[in-house]
């Protein structure tokens, strides 16, 4: 069989099972690397159970850490069982060399099938997501205090601030913290301890309405209809069709051409200045 044939097809299932875990394996390793740092002494690690491999040298580690990856990324493919022992088998036999075990039709024949499963379960846990979010914010919107636009962006003022409105052009420095509707966080600024710099039109539609809204100091709660978060495309722990919740407070506007808008208590600085911008965040579109 055509091995680089075999391996330039299914470029999906590759993506969801292979790639997504070796992007992984460098900031993987580094973490590793970082957080089980080997001691000072040059005695060997000793193994943790008879016949385990040893993982002194830079190669074992890095052997490890990339199977580790790997291996934590399937692991979260909850439609896709692994089957450890064929796992390990096409493993073995890719990295020996050998000529694999089932023939490439068969494989593809399975690739298909799986996407076709794979597909099926998003699409449901999607329908399942749309309904559970409408009856969330049909409830939500009748809460005191909570206010709907035309879009159908549900907000909350918890506290009010004085400063300007950005303009859509703008960078503003916000601090947030994002749920799902049953409390998962799956971003927060906050939990990192670094507000986010980033520009009003390069976020969701749900934030850049609330935020040309809002004024420089103000702090609100937004609860975000799946149509202006993700819609029907899953990311990380947000399944399709979920309705957002954030916690927002806006620090400051950054207009162009200028410095940072707001208060200089909040940026530690004379003056206030601009904040390193992060880029792990779930905010883009």
């Amino acid at each position: 069989m055509n091995h680089s044939c075999l391996v330039s097809r299914f470029s999906t299932l590759r993506c969801l099972f292979a790639c997504a875990g070796l992007a992984l394996v460098l900031a993987g390793c580094s973490k590793t690397a970082k957080d089980a740092a080997p001691p000072a002494a040059t005695a060997a690690t000793p193994a943790t159970a008879a016949g385990a491999p040893g993982l002194d040298s830079v190669e074992q580690r890095v052997s490890y850490g990339v199977g580790y990856n790997m291996g934590a990324k399937l692991g979260q493919q909850k439609d896709f069982p692994v089957d450890r022992a064929a796992f390990k088998a096409g493993v073995e036999d890719g990295l020996s060399g050998a000529k694999t075990r089932v023939a490439e039709a068969a494989i593809e024949a399975a690739f298909a099938e799986m996407q076709q499963k794979i597909a099926a379960a998003g699409a449901a846990e999607g329908e399942k997501q749309l309904a559970v979010g409408k009856t969330f914010l049909d409830k939500n919107r009748t809460k005191a205090g909570v206010q709907t636009t035309a879009s159908g962006l549900q907000y909350e003022v918890l506290q009010s601030g004085k400063g300007a409105h950005p303009k859509p052009t703008d960078m503003i420095v916000a601090h947030y913290h994002g749920t799902l509707i049953d409390g998962t966080v799956f971003d927060s600024s906050v939990q990192r301890g670094q507000p986010i710099e980033i520009g009003c039109n390069q976020v969701i539609p749900g934030w850049t309405e609330a935020l040309l809204l809002m004024s420089v100091g103000d702090k609100w709660r937004l609860t975000i209809p799946s149509n202006l978060g993700y819609g029907a495309r899953a990311s990380g722990k947000i399944p399709a069709n979920s309705v957002l919740i954030f916690d927002v407070e806006l620090l400051g506007i950054k207009c162009a051409g200028s410095r940072l808008l707001g208060s200089a208590r909040l940026f530690g600085a004379p003056g206030g200045r601009a904040l390193p911008r992060t880029t792990r965040t779930h905010l883009t579109p």
